[in-house]
């Protein structure tokens, strides 16, 4: 099997994604002196017993990938949260203000988020449409 974002997105939830990269993580000790390739005998169990932990190749791959995963995942529920906040009110200098960005930049990401999920087919016409007239006027036009 290939390690890639899009086979492993297939397989993890975001949560799940989220934990095994936190294993991953934690399990590599990221000391300098593993910076270097190592033989090591695969029939001597006491090489593990050398203090440090490291990742092997396939570990190491999936752990980019994961963190690509996640970062998808995370971006793809942006507009998600977009919604819910101009539904229950918000106005764009909030959402602007919890994304650290201008309410122009907030409102210009909430359609590119749109334009992004009508590429992959994930909001019907009908459904960007209605995103599209709940975001209202650009701000400060």
């Amino acid at each position: 099997m290939q390690i890639t974002p899009e086979t492993l997105e297939q397989e993890f939830s975001l949560q799940t994604a989220a934990t095994r990269l936190d294993f991953l993580s934690r399990r590599d000790s990221g000391a300098t002196t593993l910076n270097t390739v190592a033989d090591r005998d695969d029939d001597d169990w006491s090489s593990l017993l050398d203090g440090g932990t490291s990742l092997d190749v396939p570990e190491s791959l999936e752990l980019l990938a994961l963190g690509e995963v996640i970062a998808r995942k995370a971006h793809d529920s942006q507009l998600v949260g977009f919604r819910a906040a101009l539904r229950g009110g918000a106005s764009w200098e909030q959402i602007a203000t919890a994304l650290d960005l201008t309410p122009d930049e907030a409102w210009a990401a909430y359609h590119r988020a749109i334009e992004r999920q009508e590429r992959t087919a994930a909001l019907a016409p009908d459904e960007a449409a209605s995103a599209r007239e709940l975001a209202g006027a650009r701000p400060g036009a």
